[in-house]
């Protein structure tokens, strides 16, 4: 994990990108959940139960996979991240339930406006983002800023 976080590290040295990522990465994050959530899935939500149907789409889908990943690298930001995951698919459902907008395009807007962020965080900083070394980097992203928090909580990852 700590190998992930130093060569993510390495492209996130500026104040001002961090300060970016601290909003954008969240955001990106979330409104990709938001997208996923969006694509019809009638035959996901016909597998579980009515109180839970909102939950069963795409994003959910992902969001497992995801943390197969987390899980192979650290448990505890394994768990981290599922506690995150967990806020964005509650997040995302009340949007839906409750928003004067569609999901889709609530999560759409946001996520074009935190990837200007992201890039212009990157132009300040003078390096390109991690990505585009490896596309792995959009899921060490999310840990990175995790990593931050445990640190100051003292949990080890």
């Amino acid at each position: 994990m700590q190998e992930w976080l130093d060569a993510y590290g390495e492209s996130h040295q500026n104040p001002t990108n961090k300060k970016v990522h601290w909003i954008c990465v969240p955001v990106i994050f979330f409104t990709i959940i938001g997208l996923l959530a969006s694509i019809p899935s009638a035959s996901l939500k016909s597998l579980v139960p009515d109180q839970i149907a909102i939950y069963a789409h795409w994003g959910t889908v992902v969001i497992a996979l995801g943390l197969l990943f987390y899980l192979r690298l650290s448990f505890s930001m394994f768990l981290g991240i599922l506690l995150w995951c967990l806020f964005c698919l509650w997040g995302n459902a009340q949007l839906e339930m409750h928003a004067s907008w569609p999901l889709w395009a609530i999560s759409l807007l946001l996520f074009v406006l935190a990837w200007i962020g992201q890039f212009w965080g990157h132009k300040v900083e003078g390096k390109k983002p991690s990505f585009f070394q490896d596309l792995q980097f959009l899921l060490i992203g999310p840990a990175w800023l995790l990593a931050f928090i445990y640190r100051r909580l003292g949990i080890k990852y």
